[in-house]
């Protein structure tokens, strides 16, 4: 019913408890999760593959976070390109732009980015972006680069959207979905409300960004994926529409940017 299309459940803050977290994920109505690999150092992209290829109902998405810029190297390099051969990788990612941290330099997030923009198109897959940071403004810099390198050939998905809506319609003129998390569910959330609500919902997903940003209700405790159902009910009110449809919707849009098929629940 449910796609998680954003998730680090391989995470150290599961390994505890892994197992009942996907149990719960399954018992919430969550068909699909996409464990996204990058985040944790480029390294433990493995870790991603390795339980998507283990557990029923999990996917993959493997690159270059915009923190570890730094780190890639022509080892790394090799590494994230043999992962993306992989059955169960189905996207390129989370990479992008972070100007809040600022752990990587701007230019080397920016040649970086650029550079898995180029393997994503070689490799035929779409992109998780991560973007965030105004000063210099980190949303221009990622459209430039992703209309330069794509030309019009990539599919991509703003994972966990704090933008504005006008950001977000632009990017919706060049081939992106656009990604909610518990985010939107905060109180003083209004202004991001707005624009999930400004925005058409054939082009939205859903995400926890586990084990981050738990929603509202849930604050203050390590955030999972059975909670994703939560950003949805959200969703729904500002479409007011039923949560069943944003769920229809929601993972329709997913399986046809991460070009899922029936084998990838299995």
């Amino acid at each position: 019913m449910w796609i998680d299309t954003h998730c680090h459940v391989t995470a150290s803050k599961f390994d505890d408890d892994r197992e009942d977290v996907l149990a719960r994920a399954r018992e919430s109505g969550v068909d699909l999760l996409v464990a996204i690999g990058s985040g944790y150092g480029i390294a433990g992209n493995a870790a991603a593959v390795e339980l998507a290829d283990r557990v029923p109902g999990i996917i993959a998405a493997v690159g270059v976070h915009p923190h570890e810029a730094s780190e890639l190297d022509d080892t790394n390099r090799a590494a994230v390109r043999d992962l993306l051969a992989h059955p169960r990788v189905k996207a390129v990612g989370e990479c992008g732009l972070d100007y809040h941290y600022m752990n990587s330099p701007r230019e080397t997030q920016i040649s970086v980015l650029r550079e898995q923009l180029a393997l994503a198109r070689e490799v035929d897959m779409p992109v998780v972006i991560h973007v965030r940071g105004d000063e210099p403004n980190s949303y221009d810099d990622l459209l430039d680069a992703w209309i330069e390198i794509g030309e019009g050939q990539l599919d991509g998905v703003l994972h966990c959207y704090t933008g504005t809506l006008p950001f977000a319609q632009r990017a919706l003129e060049h081939r992106f979905y656009v990604s909610f998390s518990g985010i939107v569910t905060f109180k003083r959330s209004d202004d991001l409300r707005a624009v999930a609500q400004g925005l058409p919902l054939e082009r939205l997903m859903v995400e926890t960004d586990a084990p981050f940003l738990a929603p509202q209700g849930h604050r203050g405790r390590r955030n999972e994926p059975a909670w994703v159902p939560l950003v949805g009910e959200t969703l729904a009110n500002l479409h007011e529409t039923s949560v069943d449809e944003v769920a229809r919707v929601t993972s329709e849009n997913a399986r046809r940017f991460f070009r899922i098929d029936g084998e990838d629940d299995a």
